[in-house]
């Protein structure tokens, strides 16, 4: 090769690299906006209980009775993403339990669908599950598996690192990555759990129905490549 057309391959090189730099980010999405539930559906196992009679909006806060069982769920679907969600349990009662599902894969098998979960439940924040067929891995030592349970049949996932939730009633704040087949899960700022060998399928996001009262005040999705 001359020492003309190698310029021009080193020209179109860096062409390509400064088309990449300067494209547009994808904007973060607010998938509650702060006043009503568009955007969500709901799974509930009672189906004569009303999506809002479970989930409503106060003072721009998403609020969860926690009961009955079920999910409500993105309408659109996502593969790679941060996801940003900002949580506390209702200040002066009970914690609970609870958790965001990722990449739901069809509909409902009992009060949960075929998903990944990064668990909210107090004192559990940022442990993974996964769930009718769904895959995950991860570090040996935190790997769990869960065999005939009563509603779940078997299961497996990652138990968290450390834990970094606050006390119930203040604010925590949960940064989910999701890209490919590696999931990783930051509490409050310290990393808690990382797990691989997930299923790489678009799919729709959920927060759980599952027993406590839980506030959101934020569910914003950043779309990763």
């Amino acid at each position: 090769m001359d020492r003309t057309a190698s310029k021009r391959l080193v020209l179109v090189a860096l062409l390509c690299l400064a088309a990449v730099a300067s494209a547009p980010a994808q904007e973060a999405v607010d998938l509650f906006n702060g006043k009503d539930l568009s955007g969500w559906n709901a799974f509930l196992i009672d189906p004569d209980v009303k999506m809002e009679d479970v989930w409503s909006v106060q003072d721009g806060i998403l609020v969860c009775k926690g009961e009955p069982l079920g999910y409500l769920f993105t309408k659109k679907e996502f593969t790679n993403f941060k996801l940003v969600v900002e949580w506390r349990w209702a200040p002066g009662k009970e914690p609970g339990n609870n958790g965001v599902l990722l990449r739901i894969a069809g509909d409902a098998i009992s009060f949960l669908p075929r998903c990944v979960e990064v668990q909210l439940r107090s004192g559990d924040a940022g442990d993974i599950w996964a769930f009718y067929g769904a895959k995950v891995a991860g570090d040996k030592e935190r790997f769990r598996e869960v065999q005939g349970h009563e509603q779940l049949g078997d299961f497996a996932g990652v138990g968290k690192i450390q834990g970094a939730e606050k006390e119930p009633g203040r604010w925590n704040r949960c940064e989910i990555t999701f890209r490919g087949p590696d999931l990783s899960v930051v509490v409050n700022g310290e990393k808690v759990n990382e797990a691989t060998g997930c299923d790489v399928v678009a799919g729709k996001i959920g927060l759980q129905s599952e027993g406590g009262e839980i506030h959101f005040r934020t569910v914003r999705l950043h779309p990763l490549p």
